[in-house]
């Protein structure tokens, strides 16, 4: 289950099984203003649910520019499945540091597919 008090959480379904990627390595950076390079704020995997909760807490969340980098490579070897993508790098906006968000990746050997969810 997700932590209620995180306004950044991510969900992970490996859409060629059908069921949550659990394992996934995955990290969260924030873009510094001043220096125009990413900062690691946390690396972490996805529980058996395919989900990482507590990426942020409320008092870490600020306005700017981050990215979740999800190691797609050493999970889909681990399956002994080939794939195209090596890794997958979502880079979003957060504008309020407020609001919630929650950035889902569906994810197969060939492809992915990634929204702002609810």
């Amino acid at each position: 289950m997700e932590s209620k008090s995180s306004p950044l959480t991510t969900h992970v379904l490996d859409t060629a099984s059908g069921l949550p990627a659990q394992g996934l390595c995955l990290r969260l950076s924030r873009l510094e203003d001043l220096t125009q390079q990413w900062t690691e704020l946390r690396k972490s995997y996805t529980d058996p649910d395919g989900r990482c909760p507590g990426l942020l807490t409320a008092g870490q969340m600020k306005p700017g520019i981050y990215k979740l980098s999800f190691d797609t490579e050493a999970y889909w070897m681990k399956r002994g499945q080939e794939s195209f993508y090596p890794y997958v790098e979502v880079v979003f906006t957060i504008a309020k540091e407020t609001q919630k968000f929650h950035v889902p990746l569906l994810l197969s050997p060939w492809s992915y597919t990634t929204y702002r969810g609810s």
